[in-house]
């Protein structure tokens, strides 16, 4: 099943989509294109991100395959939902999308053993790390800057539940930038997969419910820009897209990404 939050006559509400149709937890049966927004499908717990996990984007990079998973907590205050803006930050040079897919935890776990991981798991969904580039000094230590932004961190549009997704270990990924296939991977070629992942971070740190891994970005990274409009697709999740705009046009206060609405 497919869950949703949106904003329709003036009011969060969550949803279920059924024939695209999105059924109201109110009983009510509404288009796709009623709602007046999307927010993330649900409010993750804590967020956290990994870099260089395919090699592909490793080698765009000229960096070395990680020893060990590459970590970064990406803040809650990034968060946004589908068509909801994303701001390009005054001054910045080169800022770009990262198609993830995202992994949420269903259960609070502590040594989770890869071979029991997939139990904690209680469904996916789309994320878009973006990134200015300006601020990456050291891939190795992500720093907060790059990927912190306020609407820096698309999520969504759906939460899909773990048992509708085949084999989440062969998702195809896609990013398209004005209607131009610009990033393609495959989770098959996950340097760290999902098992994996959740074992290593669990040795150390408590994951809970709702907890999301953001499990990195293939090969094809490019520079976006103010006007530019951004669509994440994977297999059985949907599509994400967000149009970029101009930062100096902002005019909601810092830590509100969350509730903007679409443009």
């Amino acid at each position: 099943m497919k869950h949703a939050r949106i904003i329709f006559e003036g009011r969060e509400r969550t949803a279920m989509v059924q024939d695209d149709q999105l059924l109201l937890n109110c009983g009510r049966v509404i288009a796709m294109n009623d709602a007046k927004a999307w927010l993330p499908p649900f409010m993750p717990n804590k967020m956290i991100g990994l870099a260089l996990n395919y090699a592909d984007h490793a080698d765009e990079l000229g960096l070395e395959k990680p020893a060990e998973p590459v970590l970064f907590i990406k803040p809650n205050s990034s968060l946004v939902g589908h068509k909801a803006p994303v701001y390009y930050p005054d001054g910045a040079t080169y800022m770009h999308y990262e198609n993830e897919l995202a992994v949420v935890i269903g259960k609070e776990g502590r040594n989770i053993k890869a071979n029991d991981a997939f139990n904690f798991v209680s469904g996916y969904t789309i994320a878009n790390d973006i990134t200015v580039r300006d601020f990456v000094n050291n891939m190795y230590r992500p720093p907060v800057r790059a990927k912190g932004h306020d609407t820096f961190g698309p999520l969504g549009p759906y939460f899909v539940d773990a048992e509708d997704i085949p084999d989440v270990n062969n998702l195809e990924l896609r990013t398209y930038v004005n209607g131009e296939l610009r990033q393609q991977g495959n989770t098959r070629d996950l340097i760290y997969g999902i098992a994996e992942l959740i074992e290593f971070i669990s040795s150390f740190m408590t994951l809970e419910k709702n907890d999301v891994i953001w499990t990195g970005t293939p090969k094809g990274i490019s520079h976006v820009h103010p006007g530019d409009t951004v669509r994440l697709e994977i297999d059985y999740l949907g599509s994400l897209e967000n149009k970029i705009l101009d930062g100096r046009s902002r005019n909601t206060p810092s830590g509100g990404a969350v509730h903007e609405q679409q443009s």
